[in-house]
């Protein structure tokens, strides 16, 4: 999936804990420079991060970084966003995929304004993928900015994009304990939104449990629940945009 991480380079050597067949003579070496090498990364990130910050706190640009696992219903909520949001709000869109430009051309028929940003062997955006977009989007404010991230439930948490506020979005079909499963990037998401909740009842979604599995990872976060399909909770999600964007 990464070449950051090498989850998904073949030719990366097979890892291995410390037992019968493992060996002493190159792991700690490995391991240190990996780590090594994950905070140089990390730190570059944050250079730009703050730059990103800077840019958007001077043109009036309220950024939302928006993470979940693939399926989760992101592009269908942006687009009903757009389509439903008062027409003087002038709303952009940054929209991470691998590989095609599907959910950009999906973004722009529901008449956003948006990029797309193909990270290829990359499971997440950085920083400096969004200052990129930034330009070819050419971002101005007093505006809304959606950060359509990579689906992705693990590194996306790890990588500061300058963004305003961080929105996990969790549909109904996935389960109640994905956060304490993927406690990571429940615990730095801002507010959780429950996807999909047209389904809640056909599936068996419990709310209530997941909802404690959300606050027991981030005991402080906001929890919306909506349908971008049949309009539920649809109200409060826009209130919640609009008020923050007159913060």
């Amino acid at each position: 999936m990464c070449e950051w991480c090498g989850c998904g380079d073949p030719d990366a050597p097979p890892k291995h804990a410390h037992g019968e067949g493992s060996s002493h003579s190159h792991a700690h070496g490995a391991e240190s420079r990996t780590v090594r090498i994950g905070r140089e990364i990390l730190a570059e990130n944050k250079t730009h991060a703050e730059q990103n910050r800077k840019y958007f706190r001077r043109e009036r640009i309220f950024s939302v970084n928006l993470m979940s696992a693939p399926g989760s219903g992101k592009t269908t909520l942006l687009k009903s966003t757009i389509r439903s949001l008062p027409k003087d709000i002038s709303v952009f869109v940054l929209t991470g995929d691998q590989e095609t430009s599907l959910d950009a051309e999906s973004i722009r028929e529901a008449g956003g304004r948006v990029h797309q940003i193909n990270t290829h062997s990359m499971c997440h955006l950085d920083a400096h993928l969004v200052a990129h977009g930034l330009e070819a989007l050419s971002c101005k404010g007093p505006a809304l900015l959606f950060i359509e991230n990579i689906g992705n439930l693990v590194c996306p948490a790890l990588f500061d994009l300058g963004e305003a506020r961080r929105v996990a979005l969790l549909s109904t079909p996935e389960g109640e304990d994905k956060p304490l499963k993927y406690p990571g990037l429940f615990r730095i998401a801002d507010t959780v939104v429950l996807s999909k909740m047209d389904l809640a009842g056909v599936i068996g979604f419990d709310r209530e449990a997941c909802e404690r599995s959300a606050r027991s990872v981030n005991p402080q976060v906001e929890i919306l629940a909506l349908s971008a399909r049949t309009g539920e909770g649809m109200e409060e999600w826009h209130r919640w945009l609009e008020k923050r964007l007159h913060e």
